[in-house]
């Protein structure tokens, strides 16, 4: 057990993160921060992170809206360049950010590891995109008429995300957003708000311009909630649970807004009672393996 003086010692050293909005590192309005402790050591504390309300959120989407003025009419063979970077940086640096991950939320090193390039992969896969954004020709009913179609941002993108693939999922949703010409803001889950640090680290390193990207860490009944109810977001994408997604989907629909919901129950595993028990507890991807495994074990179908 740690003793008093180095429990002490390691408090004094805690880093503490900030909000990034419009382009700055800024603290929160309320003025509080919550502590992010490794699961596998709870006395080590990984960092301490902006509580942030609704006041926080306000700003950044306000951010997002103005820089989308400008980011939009950026060509997107541009912002495919930038993405492009974003890929090689999260490659330069896959250990550190695979190695921070494990530390705030417990999976092993190769499951981070391919967290990690699975932001990665999509950082390329999102740049190719840069130049496929194409339209359609129509022929008109009309004569001396010409149709045709483009593809356009929407605009203003509130992103939550989950703490069990803290840098896959905010890249699944933040690349395609980013290289269409849309604007965002993401709120991590509070469980792991430095996976998803990382990745707008690396943003601001591959040159996205300010307000194009923020972050505001904190609770989803304060920063969760007031960002996916903002009258001036455009499109909320939700991974999580069905009760909370339930609720997004509901009050976007109120609003007119567009909506992308991952909910839980739409990844079930069935284990019939002839199976080979070990054998299929190994072959189910790790968020759910606990919940399958404590099922197992309840069954009497695999030893303590």
């Amino acid at each position: 057990m740690a003793s008093a003086k180095s429990v002490r010692m390691t408090a004094t050293k805690v880093k503490k993160y900030k909000n990034y909005i419009n382009g700055e590192w800024v603290d929160s309005s309320l003025g509080e921060s919550f502590e992010n402790r490794n699961p596998a050591n709870t006395n080590e504390i990984i960092g301490r992170f902006q509580r942030s309300g609704s006041e926080d959120v306000d700003k950044a989407v306000a951010a997002a809206k103005e820089a989308y003025k400008s980011w939009r009419l950026v060509p997107a063979p541009k912002r495919a360049e930038m993405l492009f970077t974003l890929g090689a940086i999260l490659t330069r640096d896959k250990e550190a950010i695979s190695s921070d991950m494990t530390r705030e939320m417990g999976k092993v090193l190769k499951e981070t590891r391919g967290d990690t390039q699975e932001a990665i992969d999509q950082s390329f896969y999102g740049a190719g995109e840069g130049r496929r954004l194409f339209g359609y020709t129509t022929p008109s009913e009309l004569q001396n008429k010409f149709a045709m179609c483009v593809r356009q941002p929407i605009g203003i993108c509130a992103l939550i995300t989950p703490w069990n693939f803290p840098i896959a999922i905010p890249s699944w949703k933040m690349i395609p957003a980013l290289v269409c010409g849309n604007t965002l803001v993401i709120k991590p889950a509070e469980d792991t708000p430095l996976s998803a640090l990382h990745l707008v680290e690396a943003c601001i390193e591959a040159g996205i311009p300010p307000g194009v990207v923020n972050y505001v860490s904190g609770f989803g009944e304060e920063a969760g909630d007031a960002l996916a109810k903002h009258p001036d977001i455009d499109l909320v994408s939700f991974t999580g649970s069905t009760e909370i997604g339930t609720m997004i989907g509901a009050n976007a629909a109120k609003q007119g807004k567009r909506v992308s919901l991952e909910m839980g129950g739409k990844n079930v595993q069935i284990v019939m009672e002839d199976a080979n028990i070990p054998l299929a507890v190994d072959g189910i991807p790790l968020p759910h393996y606990l919940g399958c495994l404590r099922e197992c074990l309840r069954a009497g179908g695999i030893s303590r």
